[in-house]
């Protein structure tokens, strides 16, 4: 009775905190559409001058930028998720990396085609012009992906608290890599990356939630 209560406070808990990121993906959303004073921001960071770091660099940083892909980042989810749902008995961990793939992919997919705004690339900001820059799948594929991937080694492989915390600052840290590398070779706006991180981190806290008010056998042993 009491551990059914202690994990229903943590669901709520958690989709109070997915519903709080969610509610952030919408205000960017919004400031995209009606063209508001964070796109200024945008077009400020995209016109600031770049400096040139060379040939070594430029490819160590397009290597970061990959980090974010969705074909790099779910064949990598998968192939470890298939591992732990082998070495456990358990289809619990590779139903949970396809359940986060596919729920990412058709918002963001889904987001993308309805605004279709143009890449900071081109020079110009356009929406409803075929683009696919909002939100940023980089920032969303890099929260979301490698953080399903460090919460199945966490709680499958039976870490302790410190190795949680440090999975969980280098998700961070890499997230955060991937987000840098992105504006700074203006793979995307600002306001698209922070659209990708908001709505990567509302699923990912809403997928570890569901996760953990329903424990398997595994996760019990």
């Amino acid at each position: 009775m009491e551990q059914a209560l202690r994990r229903r406070a943590e669901m709520v808990r958690a989709l109070r905190w997915s519903g709080i990121l969610f509610l952030g993906f919408l205000i960017v959303t919004q400031q995209v559409i009606s063209n508001g004073p964070l796109i200024r921001v945008d077009s400020e960071i995209a016109r600031a001058t770049r400096p040139d770091f060379g040939k070594i660099v430029d490819f160590l940083l397009r290597k970061i930028d990959n980090l974010g892909l969705r074909g790099l980042t779910a064949t990598i989810l998968i192939l470890v998720a298939l591992f732990i749902s082998r070495r456990f008995k358990s289809w619990r961990p590779l139903n949970l990396a396809v359940l986060s793939l596919l729920a990412l992919n058709l918002i963001v997919g889904v987001s993308k085609l309805a605004i279709g705004r143009t890449k900071p690339k081109l020079n110009i900001d356009l929406i409803h012009a075929g683009g696919l820059s909002y939100p940023s799948g980089h920032a969303s594929n890099a929260l979301l992906t490698w953080g399903v991937l460090a919460y199945l080694v966490y709680r499958y492989t039976h870490r302790d608290g410190y190795h949680g915390r440090f999975l969980s600052v280098a998700v961070g840290a890499l997230t955060f890599s991937v987000c840098a590398v992105s504006l700074f070779r203006s793979t995307h706006w600002l306001s698209d990356l922070l659209g990708g991180l908001f709505i990567g981190g509302s699923l990912l806290v809403l997928i570890i939630a569901v996760d953990r008010y329903f424990p398997s056998e595994s996760q019990r042993s």
